[in-house]
């Protein structure tokens, strides 16, 4: 009886054993998708079974077929990262509108961008003041020339132009002056000479008043550039700053530094291209204007001339007589 059993002991270990080792061939035949499905366990066995002294092989295992490579997190995170920092950096660059970079400038900037605004106002309000100056000077001086044209005397031509004030009654005032205080004199060289210096002194005056404000423009049209320049030096030296601090080149960092410098010359410009060129026109302007003062100059003059001559006309007439 105990043979029997032993028998069927070394039977069941022998059965147990083949299929342990059929077990792997199986496992490689079957598909990564079902690695479940293998040989059912056998019932647990008596201890007999360290009788077997079969060497162990290893087992290959079923997830062993190649599959497709996963994408790493840290590639996930990066390519995450930076889709948000362009997603970031669009509406950042779409907001750089001027009113924006001057917000955002700094404190020497923004005083450099106000100071030019100024420079340009100023620039605009000499021009339409000297425009309506220069106009209405112009306009009564022509006139006022072609009601003196026919008249024979200073006494004449002050009744022409009335009470009115210009540049030529203030030469018929003068050359009215001069011929009083020199009443009695026989010299009319002397009294055409005194008249002339009176005339160039009127001269001078009205070119010094019609030129104020000139100065102006002169000044606003060769500084703005380099004050402009100025700003713009200040603003990259403080991107280069933000640059050194931050240690990145990107373009999100540098670009508002860089157009805030940018926009402080681009102002200087606009206060003095402007500038320059309402200059040149104003130095046309006011040359034909002076020209039309030597005229009226001219005009007093020899209205003056012929005075004197009739008064000595007279003088000869009466002594014939």
């Amino acid at each position: 009886m105990k043979t029997m059993t032993s028998r069927a002991s070394l039977a069941a270990a022998a059965m147990l054993a083949a299929a342990w080792l059929a077990s792997p061939v199986s496992a490689q035949t079957q598909t990564p998708s079902a690695p479940a499905q293998s040989v059912p366990q056998p019932a647990p066995v008596a201890p007999a079974a360290p009788a077997i002294t079969t060497p162990a092989v290893p087992a290959p295992s079923a997830t062993t077929a190649p599959a497709a490579p996963a994408p790493s997190p840290a590639a996930s995170v990066s390519t995450s990262a930076k889709s948000d920092a362009s997603a970031a950096i669009a509406p950042a660059m779409k907001e750089l509108s001027p009113w924006v970079m001057f917000m955002s400038a700094d404190v020497i900037v923004k005083a450099v961008m106000i100071g030019l605004a100024f420079a340009s106002l100023m620039t605009w309000t000499v021009f339409i003041a000297k425009s309506i100056e220069l106009s209405v000077a112009s306009t009564k001086l022509r006139s006022a020339l072609k009601k003196v044209a026919e008249t024979r005397s200073l006494a004449e031509a002050q009744m022409a132009l009335g009470a009115k004030e210009g540049i030529l009654p203030s030469f018929l005032a003068a050359a009215l002056r001069e011929a009083r205080m020199s009443a009695g004199l026989s010299s009319d060289a002397g009294i055409k000479e005194r008249a002339a210096s009176s005339f160039s002194e009127i001269v001078r005056a009205e070119a010094r008043r019609i030129r104020i404000g000139m100065g102006v423009l002169a000044t606003i049209g060769s500084t703005s550039p380099f004050v402009g320049l100025f700003g713009t030096v200040w603003g990259i030296m403080n991107s280069f700053i933000g640059i050194s601090k931050s240690q990145t080149t990107n373009l999100a960092v540098v670009a508002p530094g860089i157009a805030e410098a940018l926009l402080a010359t681009a102002i200087g410009l606009v206060a003095a291209i402007p500038a320059v060129i309402i200059y040149n026109h104003f130095s046309r302007v006011t040359k034909g204007y002076l020209e039309l003062v030597s005229r009226a100059s001219g005009a007093a003059a020899r209205l003056l001339s012929r005075d004197l001559d009739r008064s000595h006309g007279s003088v000869h007439s009466r002594a014939a007589e």
